[in-house]
């Protein structure tokens, strides 16, 4: 897939940009104040695959309990900096591998100089975050309300403020809760910028909504080209959010590694408890190191032409499941023993697949 070249930044050990990796990145939800707290959830998201997170900064003990959490954090830590510079100032100084801001609020451009500089001095980028519900009077009036011209002069205008200063490590986000706005401003940006794009469908909404909102707005524009770090945003556990974003990624090819699921939507053919047993098999593959296709099926007959490309399968019959490998029938297994049987292959499939990559790279 062809990727827009864009200037690459660094976040802690994680590139951004410049062709490196997409990286996916959450947000915690806990009170930074409360400092085991975050690290536990920041923890919880590194084991999940997480690269990067983010925690807001809403007061001077917050910025200040930043230092215990970045020494302690296996992930790169971004401070959330609303409108008052001297937190941003506190949060760099606790360490923070990249600080979020709106320039524009920060109250003049005596205090977006400090910040900047005192960036630069340190080596972190900024991420320039603008949302469609913080957009200025002015912008609106002259954009006649929330438009994407609206949304990219925003941010343009915060880039600005931060050149002005001779900074250009930058990272750069217009979201919005609408899926088709987000996609027509990010568009529109870049064309006009070639600094990295930090995609996301902001406000997204509950798991199962978000999700969905998340995957239209994400999966069009990395499908275009455009992004280079990622962040499923939902009402939610934060885990929920790093899992969601593997998947879109790994739909669209940009991420390999883990267990790729897929399960046929069931007809008036399947005589077996497939919904049951494909909601069985996704729990227990969750952390899985492996990276394999995985499919269950619920027609014997047709189940392993149609999952062909899987490395490995499971298709209900009467009163039976088959296991295949590669669209090839291996045995025929019991309902009581379909799960425990058909997770034994996928271990042994993962591990003969392992071995074999290991012995290329030999």
């Amino acid at each position: 897939m062809r990727r827009n070249n864009t200037k690459r930044v660094r976040v802690g050990s994680i590139f951004v940009g410049g062709g490196a990796p997409i990286a996916i990145q959450s947000m915690n939800n806990t009170d930074t104040r409360d400092v085991e707290a975050t690290l536990t959830q920041i923890r919880a998201l590194s084991a999940e695959g997480c690269d990067i997170t983010r925690v807001a900064i809403p007061d001077r003990e917050a910025a200040l309990a930043l230092e215990r959490i970045v020494k302690a954090s296996p992930l790169p830590v971004v401070a959330d900096i609303h409108f008052d510079y001297r937190l941003a100032l506190l949060a760099i100084q606790s360490g923070a591998a990249k600080i979020r801001i709106n320039p524009g609020n920060l109250g003049g451009a005596d205090r977006v100089a400090a910040v900047s500089h005192a960036a630069k001095e340190r080596g972190i980028p900024i991420r320039v975050g603008v949302n469609s519900g913080s957009l200025s009077g002015e912008i609106l009036q002259k954009f006649g309300g929330v438009t994407r011209e609206a949304m990219t002069e925003s941010a343009l205008q915060a880039i600005h403020l931060l050149e002005e200063n001779r900074f250009d490590d930058i990272v750069v986000s217009i979201k919005s809760s609408d899926p088709l706005l987000t996609i027509e401003s990010y568009r529109l940006l870049a064309e006009k910028t070639n600094y990295p794009l930090h995609v996301g469908v902001t406000e997204a909404g509950t798991i199962r909504e978000g999700v969905i909102r998340s995957a239209v707005g994400i999966g069009t524009l990395l499908a275009e080209g455009i992004g280079d770090t990622i962040r499923v945003s939902l009402t939610g556990d934060p885990v929920e959010e790093v899992r969601a974003a593997k998947s879109i990624l790994r739909a669209l090819s940009l991420r390999t590694g883990g267990i790729e699921l897929i399960s046929c939507p069931t007809c008036g053919r399947t005589e077996v408890p497939l919904i049951e047993l494909a909601e069985r098999v996704e729990e227990a593959v969750r952390d899985l190191p492996y990276s394999l296709r995985v499919a269950v099926m619920g027609c014997a007959v047709n189940g392993p032409g149609e999952a062909r490309e899987s490395d490995v399968g499971i298709a209900g019959g009467k009163n039976e499941y088959l296991i295949f490998r590669k669209g090839i029938p291996i045995r025929k297994v019991s309902p009581e023993d379909a799960l425990p049987e058909f997770l034994r292959e996928i271990r042994l499939a993962g591990e003969e697949k392992s071995a074999e990559e290991k012995n290329d790279k030999a």
